[in-house]
């Protein structure tokens, strides 16, 4: 997202082949991309290096995304109806310079085009051969197992991986989404785990403003009620020898569910310290303060069952020898027939 300077921010060309290069360089197998990043720019910039070095293009995992129109008064442009996604991918190919693409990712929710129309037209795609396998990011939990219902139903290609967001100051998919990743067998894929930079370890209680003004009008600054997680997280990082923006991401590649975590520098120094969280090793206790400290306020039933199956022995039991500590919900004196 952070290739190129058509949005007013961002990294150079020049810049971002340099963080391409010095990733690839010390082992990255994984390039996460959008049609809408820099209004397809981002696209070329990958694809014109990619072209440049023979033999790396398969030797990385590809991804890209489609939704959003790029083509100004025209309503079949954008979304995932067939037409659309069938356009938007030849002109992701013909920017990335390659004849497929190895994850292709529904970037957002329609709640108007049928799923079956998208998902249809997906599978289409993958035995074509121009897609490898199927992605969501930012969809409701409850329209991803949906879609993953459906084709395994009808046979289709399956949904593999999912995007969310997810960091210390952004935690609400412990409620559904990340629990329904793992129980259907997806990889979830985190983004913005330094939430736009709010956990990098510029932002204090006496600098809460916006640092960077460029992407500052675009991100804002941390709310109030972030301060007591960033004030923890610099007393964990200093504890660790380490910056706030490693240990945020050694949090975030630690915990249960997350296959991947994305990175997003816009300069090749941020991009080295950010590699520096894959040296990082918490302890019990410092994950156990970070945890604490940003809890989410989950919904119902999330929140219950995050305690429910305490409630499934029955009061006053032993369950594998010991004491069930819950009370009964209904005393039998209570109970009418």
């Amino acid at each position: 997202m952070t290739f190129g300077q058509d949005h007013g921010w961002g990294s150079s060309v020049g810049e971002s082949t340099e963080i391409l290069a010095a990733y690839l360089d010390r082992g990255g197998n994984s390039v996460d991309t959008a049609n809408i990043y820099t209004n397809g720019h981002a696209e070329a910039i990958i694809g014109d290096y990619l072209a440049s070095r023979p033999g790396v293009r398969d030797r990385i995992v590809l991804g890209t995304k489609f939704f959003a129109n790029l083509h100004e008064q025209d309503p079949n442009g954008g979304g995932p109806g067939r037409k659309a996604i069938m356009n938007q991918l030849e002109d992701s190919l013909r920017r990335l310079r390659t004849d497929h693409v190895d994850l292709y990712w529904l970037h957002n929710f329609d709640p108007v085009t049928p799923v079956e129309e998208t998902l249809r037209t997906l599978d289409d795609l993958v035995r074509a051969g121009k897609i490898r396998y199927i992605g969501f990011s930012d969809v409701p939990a409850w329209a991803t197992a949906e879609a993953a219902t459906i084709t395994r139903f009808r046979g289709w290609a399956p949904i593999v991986g999912l995007q969310l967001e997810y960091s210390l100051l952004e935690r609400t998919s412990e409620g559904e989404l990340l629990p329904m990743a793992q129980a259907l067998g997806m990889g979830a894929m985190a983004w913005s785990p330094l939430r736009s930079g709010h956990l990098s370890g510029k932002y204090t209680r006496a600098n809460g403003g916006p640092v960077d003004t460029a992407r500052g009008d675009l991100v804002g600054g941390p709310r109030e009620r972030d301060y007591p997680v960033l004030e923890v997280l610099d007393k964990v990082a200093a504890e660790a020898g380490a910056t706030p923006a490693a240990v945020a991401l050694a949090w975030v590649h630690g915990r249960a569910g997350i296959a991947s975590t994305i990175l997003g520098a816009r300069r090749r120094e941020q991009f080295e310290q950010n590699l520096a969280a894959l040296d990082v090793t918490l302890t019990a206790a410092q994950v156990a303060a970070l945890e604490e400290v940003s809890a989410p306020s989950l919904n119902f039933p999330a929140e219950n069952n995050r305690t429910l199956a305490r409630a499934l022995q029955f009061a006053g039991a032993r369950v594998d020898g010991v004491e069930s500590a819950v009370l009964p919900l209904l005393r039998a004196s209570a109970v009418r027939y």
